[in-house]
């Protein structure tokens, strides 16, 4: 961030310009919202630090308008600093002036991409722009630019106030300080969790997270959003930080991280998140708009019982293509999940694929319910079925007629007796 900073000072120009990224995009992630909703201030005075340090006098806010109570408290606090002088002209008496406008994003995750995001605030299609000049020597309006995100700019005031070495006494030495997570999914306690720079994904998700739901047993997390890698069982005590993430595939990303445990098909989540970054491309670019729309097509095939020999070659071929060519940061890490799931996971993509299995029984098309002999014969299932194709005497052995189940696993949710298994 310093680095980024010096350069902007140091270009020569009459206006420039300080952003706040608080669009955040990534589903189960609000820790943006609790610091925006929580400590405004420290917001606006990193900010108000930032365009001193660079010769900035104006700053904009880009944030979700799907936070309503964020913007609410962020109007609130840029008026109480406007009282007090510590935003406007002259601030303090000073030849300083700095002023803070919001702007209201309308929910395109790709507009938490930087170039995107300014495209927006200057009032068009929030589009990445091909980068040929650094922000802090051509951004908004062709003028320095600065932009950094929400706790970037909420720590600075605290450097500044606690010193270097207290901030770099937490964390590593390549990654300092502490970061904000969300914490998601199958755990026993989730929400924001701030934790120092390497703590482990063993510590967070066991000894902070408390462990699996219901006495499941792990089996990946998946940080950095739809755009992070899935991460099994054996890389737990990997430290989370920047260059340890990235070694095993993943990103630290915004902070989310959402846990999965047995029950759940690799092949679907991979599925699940490209299915959302297909709805959140701009359609800039050739090969994140038709590259990762082929790739869903693929996993949809594969995990509704149409996978057919070579279908893992054409993912492997499009995550190369697509990391490789798409223009911004959505389309180059799109693939992520994809990737991750293949490496780690290979072996789901391939019962999917030839056993016409998932071995997580969490893909309907490839599911199927039995009746074991644990069955007391209560009549439940067959009260429940929707389409009548459960058949047995009270107290006695029921059957499912396969041919007729629709797999709604009603029968499964009534047994007293947990007697119905997926299969």
């Amino acid at each position: 961030t310093g680095r980024k900073w010096e350069s902007a000072f140091k270009v020569e120009n009459s206006q420039k310009y300080v952003i706040c990224n608080a669009d955040e995009g990534d589903p189960g992630a609000f820790m943006d919202r609790a610091i925006l909703e929580g400590d405004p201030h420290s917001v606006l005075e990193g900010m108000a630090i930032c365009g001193r340090a660079i010769g900035a006098n104006q700053g904009f806010i880009y944030v979700r308008a799907e936070y309503p109570i964020a913007v609410k408290r962020l109007r609130i606090a840029i008026q109480q600093a406007k009282e007090m002088n510590l935003l406007g002209n002259n601030i303090f008496g000073s030849d300083f002036s700095f002023d803070i406008e919001l702007r209201l994003g309308s929910g395109a995750f790709v507009c938490g991409e930087g170039t995107a995001l300014m495209e927006s605030i200057e009032g068009r299609r929030g589009m990445p722009r091909t980068k040929i000049f650094r922000t802090a020597e051509r951004g908004l309006w062709d003028k320095p630019t600065i932009i950094n995100n929400v706790e970037t700019f909420a720590n600075v005031p605290a450097i500044m106030y606690k010193g270097a070495d207290w901030f770099t006494s937490f964390g590593t030495e390549g990654s300092p300080g502490t970061k904000v997570f969300a914490l998601g999914g199958k755990v026993v306690n989730t929400g924001l969790v701030e934790v120092p720079m390497g703590s482990t994904l063993r510590e967070i998700i066991f000894d902070i997270g408390g462990g699996i739901k219901d006495g499941k047993k792990f089996k990946a997390v998946q940080t950095g959003g739809p755009s992070g890698g899935c991460i099994p069982e054996e890389f737990l005590d990997t430290p989370v930080d920047f260059e340890s993430l990235g070694k095993i595939g993943s990103i630290m990303g915004s902070g989310g991280m959402i846990v999965m445990d047995e029950d759940d098909c690799m092949v679907d989540i991979a599925r699940f998140f490209l299915e959302f970054t297909v709805d959140e491309s701009c359609g800039k670019c050739v090969p994140c708009r038709e590259g990762t729309k082929r790739m869903l097509e693929i996993l949809e095939k594969i995990t509704s019982g149409k996978g057919e020999d070579g279908d893992i070659e054409a993912l492997e071929e499009l995550c190369d293509t697509i990391t490789s060519a798409s223009l911004c940061g959505l389309g180059q890490t799109a693939p992520n999940p994809v990737i991750s799931t293949l490496k780690y996971f290979r072996n789901e993509y391939e019962a999917h694929i030839y056993d016409k299995k998932c071995p997580a029984h969490a893909c309907k098309a490839l599911l199927s319910y039995e009746i074991t002999d644990k069955c007391i014969g209560c009549t439940k299932c067959a009260k429940n079925c929707p389409v009548s194709c459960i058949e047995g005497e009270v107290k006695k052995q029921h059957v499912i007629d396969k041919s007729q189940c629709i797999k709604c696993g009603n029968c499964e949710t009534v047994c007293p007796v947990h007697a119905v298994v997926r299969r």
